[in-house]
């Protein structure tokens, strides 16, 4: 049994470059730990650091944030064409649809390298000046997802307690109708919607949690590739009522699955 390459470690109190200020201390991959004592902040180091890089953050900073019917932005080409077939190849093995903790999963490193950046403090500042928020008091969360089933996609806001969504999609290619993410007006109208999101690989979503945040897709049963992230607010409350939302999510898509069995058996 090979060791999962997503192990956990703290990162230590440091002094931090200019352009990647010190973070917080949070939970991060191994292959992030062993930061320098004392880190090389010279321009060369700087420049070498962005060009080791495998995410484009640049296409996220360039793309303008929509505030139509809510905050959000949708940019291409974060994982470039180039890699994202190597990407792809490192995705973990996952058979039933379900979001994982990366943890729990085993994957190559052009995928952990992926997950590090995402889970770096300068992607954290860029989605901070992107929709004008501090992220310091919440906790970061990353799950993994390989497949949609047909009782995904219903209309919702996402839980009171998240404060910004991101989605980074995996897929090659798209042709299938379903499984387009939009952003909607309304809470009952899929196709009264202001935006629509292909799940193509290197597409990066990114919203702010509102009380008008609706987004949904239509039904889509199979491979849809994605990795989110979320920042939620902290604290016993946000995490009592985070536990009770997701209990009332999977008892109502279990509801679903067995309404869906039975119209297939009627048939």
């Amino acid at each position: 049994m090979p060791t999962p390459p997503w192990m956990w470690t703290r990162w230590p109190t440091m002094t931090w470059c200019s352009v990647m200020p010190a973070p917080e201390p949070r939970w991060t991959p191994t292959g992030n730990s062993g930061w320098p004592a004392s880190p090389d902040c010279s321009e060369t180091a700087i420049m070498t650091a962005t060009d080791s890089r495998l995410l484009n953050f640049q296409a996220v900073e360039d793309t303008p944030l929509q505030t139509d019917p809510f905050s959000f932005m949708v940019a291409e080409d974060v994982i470039p064409a180039g890699e994202l077939e190597r990407v792809n190849a490192d995705y973990p093995r996952i058979d039933i649809p379900a979001n994982f903790n990366p943890e729990d999963l085993e994957f190559g490193p052009a995928f952990a390298q992926v997950l590090r950046e995402l889970d770096s403090p300068e992607f954290e500042q860029l989605i901070e000046r992107k929709f004008g928020v501090n992220l310091g008091r919440t906790v970061k969360t990353i799950t993994v997802r390989k497949y949609s089933e047909m009782s995904d996609g219903n209309i919702h806001t996402d839980h009171w307690s998240k404060v910004i969504t991101v989605l980074l999609y995996f897929n090659p290619e798209w042709h299938q109708e379903g499984g387009k993410l939009r952003l909607l007006r309304s809470k009952s109208d899929i196709e009264d919607y202001a935006a629509e999101v292909t799940p193509i690989g290197g597409t990066l979503l990114a919203f702010k949690r509102s009380g008008n945040s609706y987004h949904g897709y239509k039904r889509f049963d199979g491979e849809r590739r994605m990795v989110q992230v979320n920042w939620v607010r902290s604290g016993p409350v946000a995490r009592q009522a985070q536990r009770l939302a997701r209990m009332g999510t999977h008892t109502g898509k279990r509801i679903l699955r067995l309404a869906q069995g039975l119209r297939g058996a009627a048939k």
